[in-house]
């Protein structure tokens, strides 16, 4: 098929490479405008567009695509498809109407189930058992579009947002190449019910609130894992948690529990700390962070 693929950060490379792949023609890549990072401040192109470039392929990155000149200018193209991966735009109903067949999403979620921005963190931090790839066609809606293939993945205990996000952009990947090998795409309406938002995850989610129940506290912590990560304080630094499991302890909430690992009482259970971060410095390992910064038995920390 002749394709426009828009996406924008690591987890849109997988699709545009299975694609690239399996012999589409790419005839745009559109992702987001280059962004000032690091401590210089520097543009930085994303990482769609520097697999893009480094491809051959054309690139375009409007601020939006909302005027009269860049939906000719996608219209132009003569797609038989778009392959929206996290693009970060939102598509007019003349853009969404151009493709012949119209435009696909790899959303990473069990539609109706986590529509929104973070759906990988949120199902992580909800506990869920489950999460999935839903490939679906687009609509004006924020993700209500009718769903096309749907594949679930089992979340393992205590796998981060990151982790997931890995499995599930291969497989996203290799769900939209076999959804476009069909001779007919074929989907169906979202279900009324189950339906959830996954809002944008805010700073003031990442302090971790030790008076929750174990589980909910570790759920938060993998979910937030490695970017923004949650974060406790002790002796006024900012303690970053990058991977926790729920475990057995009473004490009061915040308090750091005996045992030769780290575990923080919580408002039921406790809470064991495996990794760890402190600011401007590499994850550690529970043994190694303790052996730099000693927490012990009966600290309160939070």
């Amino acid at each position: 098929m002749r394709l426009v693929f828009m996406g924008t950060p690591d987890f849109a490379v997988a699709t545009l490479k299975a694609l690239v792949a399996a012999g589409h023609d790419i005839a745009r890549v559109y992702c987001q405008p280059q962004r000032q990072k690091g401590r210089g401040l520097a543009l930085t192109p994303s990482p769609v567009q520097v697999f893009a470039e480094r491809r051959g392929l054309a690139v375009a990155t409007p601020l939006s695509l909302k005027g009269e000149a860049e939906a000719e200018a996608f219209a132009s193209l003569g797609a038989d498809a778009a392959i929206v991966v996290a693009y970060g735009l939102l598509l007019p109903k003349r853009v969404l109407a151009a493709p012949r067949l119209g435009c696909f999403n790899v959303h990473a979620s069990l539609l109706p189930r986590w529509r929104g921005a973070a759906p990988i963190q949120r199902a992580i931090m909800a506990g869920d058992g489950e999460t999935g790839i839903s490939i679906m066609r687009m609509d004006e809606g924020l993700d209500t579009g009718p769903v096309c293939r749907m594949e679930r993945l089992a979340i393992a205990p205590g796998e981060t947002a990151g982790e997931l996000h890995d499995r599930l952009a291969i497989l996203g990947a290799r769900l939209m190449v076999e959804t476009l090998a069909r001779p007919a795409i074929d989907c169906r309406p979202q279900p009324v019910e189950g339906v959830t938002y996954a809002a944008k995850i805010a700073k003031s989610e990442t302090a971790i609130d030790f008076t929750r129940p174990a589980a909910a506290v570790a759920a938060h912590i993998n979910g937030l894992s490695p970017f923004p990560g949650a974060w406790f304080a002790a002796d006024g630094a900012r303690i970053k948690v990058l991977r926790a499991m729920a475990d057995e302890g009473a004490g009061k909430p915040g308090a750091v529990l005996s045992g030769e690992v780290l575990r923080i009482a919580c408002g039921q259970g406790a809470v064991r700390l495996v990794e760890l971060q402190r600011e401007g410095r590499g994850a550690l390992s529970a043994a190694d962070f303790l052996r730099g910064f000693p927490l012990a038995p009966g600290r309160m920390v939070g």
